[in-house]
C-alpha cells in the first residue's frame, strides 16, 4: 500500500519507438526488479497484518469484557464500502473487498485453539484446490480446469480505460473490474492463501511474536533462515512446472509453487525487517513509515485516485510517456509526499480522514447506547 499503484505499468506504456534503446532496456530492468521484489510480497504482508491487527482489537475488547467479532462483521461490511470507492479508480486490483469477505474467517475462529488455527492455516497455505485438481486430472485426462474468464473482464477494464469516458470508466470498474478482481484471485490460489495470512498473523499477536525478546529474536532468525533456504528451489519448481506443456500441470501445480516461493519471499523480507529494526540506524532510516502506517487506508485509496488522474487518458495519460523507469521515480518522488502529508495531517489529528471515518462508523451504535 506504501508504493505508488502505477495503473501505466499493465494498462499503459510508451511505444519502444519513442525512447532510446537504454532507456527500453532500463524499463524492463525496473519492470523485472519491481516485480520480482514486490509482486505477491508487499500483499502477504499487509494480509499477515490484517490479522494482526484484528488480534489487537480482539484483545483489547476482551479485555473490556466484550466480543469485538460481530464488531468486526460490522467493520467489515464498512470495509466493502471503502473497497467499492477504491475500486471506483483502481481497474480490477483493489484489495479492500477481498479483504472485507475473507475477514469473515477471522471472525470464524478467533476463539480457537492456537493449533487448531496453525493447522487451519497451514492447510489454507498448501492451495487444497490446486490439489484437488491435479489429483483429478491423474484419473481423468480429459479433466478441464475451471475458466474464470478473468482476461475478457479485465479487458474491458482496459477498454474502459483506454476510452477516457469518466462515467464509463468507474461504471466497468466496480463491475467488470471487481469481478475480474476476485476471478483472478481464486485462479492464481489466492484466495484460501489470502485467509491463511490473517491467520498467522492473528497467531502472531495472540503468541507475542512482534515483542523483540530474546526468544522471539532467535524465532526470526530461524524464520529468515528457514525462508531463504526455501526460496530458491521453490523458485525453480515454479518453473519447471510452468515451462510444462500440461496445461492442467500449469494451472495447478505451477500456482502452488509461484504461491509458495512467494511466501517464503514474504517471510524473508518481513524477519529481515524485525531484524532490521531492532537496530538503532535502521529504526532512525525507516522512522517515517509509521506515519504512512497510521494512514493506510487513506493512502491507499489515493493513491488510486492520483494514479488514475496521472496515468490514464482520464486527465494527464502520462503512461503513453512514462515508461517503467520514470514511473518509478515518479513514484518515489509520490512516496515522500505521501510521508510529508501524513506526517502534516496527524501534527493536529489521531488518525487519517479515512481512519477517522471507519472508527466513528465502526462504533457508532455502541456510542449513541452508552449516552443513553
Amino acid at each position: 500500500m506504501f508504493t505508488f499503484k502505477n495503473i501505466s505499468l499493465y494498462l499503459i506504456s510508451p511505444p519502444a519507438d519513442n525512447q532510446p534503446r537504454w532507456l527500453n532496456s532500463l524499463d524492463q530492468i525496473v519492470f523485472r526488479l519491481t516485480f520480482s521484489m514486490f509482486a505477491g510480497k508487499v500483499y502477504s504482508i499487509f494480509a499477515i497484518l490484517f490479522g494482526f491487527t484484528f488480534y489487537l482489537q480482539f484483545r483489547s475488547q476482551e479485555a473490556q469484557g466484550m466480543d469485538f467479532g460481530y464488531r468486526f462483521l460490522w467493520r467489515m461490511l464498512i470495509l466493502v464500502g471503502f473497497g467499492i470507492l477504491n475500486s471506483l479508480f483502481f481497474p480490477g486490483g483493489d484489495i479492500l473487498i477481498l479483504y472485507a469477505i475473507l475477514g469473515v474467517s477471522l471472525f470464524i475462529v478467533r476463539k480457537w485453539s492456537s493449533k487448531s488455527i496453525l493447522i487451519t492455516a497451514i492447510i489454507l497455505l498448501a492451495q487444497p484446490v490446486e490439489w484437488i485438481h491435479y489429483c483429478i486430472s491423474l484419473f481423468n485426462p480429459e479433466y478441464a480446469l475451471p475458466d474464470y474468464h478473468t482476461n475478457e473482464f479485465y479487458k474491458e477494464v482496459q477498454e474502459a480505460a483506454m476510452y477516457g469516458n469518466l462515467v464509463n470508466y468507474f461504471y466497468t470498474n466496480i463491475t467488470s473490474g471487481i469481478i475480474a478482481t476476485i476471478a483472478w484471485t481464486i485462479s492464481v490460489g489466492r484466495l484460501l492463501q489470502t485467509a491463511g495470512l490473517f491467520m498467522l498473523g492473528y497467531l502472531i499477536g495472540r503468541k507475542e511474536l512482534f515483542v523483540p525478546t530474546e526468544k522471539n529474536i532467535r524465532f526470526w532468525i530461524y524464520t529468515l533462515i528457514v525462508s531463504a533456504f526455501m526460496f530458491n528451489p521453490l523458485l525453480e519448481l515454479k518453473e519447471i512446472m510452468t515451462s510444462n506443456e500440461d496445461h492442467v500441470v500449469i494451472g495447478t501445480l505451477a500456482i502452488v509453487f509461484d504461491m509458495w516461493q512467494k511466501l517464503a519471499f514474504t517471510f524473508v523480507i518481513m524477519s529481515s525487517f524485525i531484524l532490521l529494526y531492532q537496530r538503532n540506524f535502521f529504526m532512525r532510516v525507516t522512522s517515517s513509515l509509521r506515519y504512512l502506517g497510521r494512514m493506510t487506508l487513506t493512502i491507499y485509496i489515493l493513491q488510486s485516485i492520483i494514479g488514475t488522474l496521472f496515468f490514464l487518458p482520464i486527465l494527464l495519460n502520462l503512461g503513453k510517456v512514462c515508461g517503467g523507469t520514470v514511473s518509478l521515480l515518479i513514484s518515489l518522488l509520490f512516496v515522500y509526499l505521501q510521508i510529508m502529508f501524513c506526517k502534516w495531517w496527524l501534527s493536529s489529528h489521531k488518525q487519517g480522514p479515512l481512519e477517522w471515518t471507519w472508527h466513528k462508523l465502526t462504533w457508532m451504535n455502541l456510542r449513541k447506547n452508552n449516552k443513553q
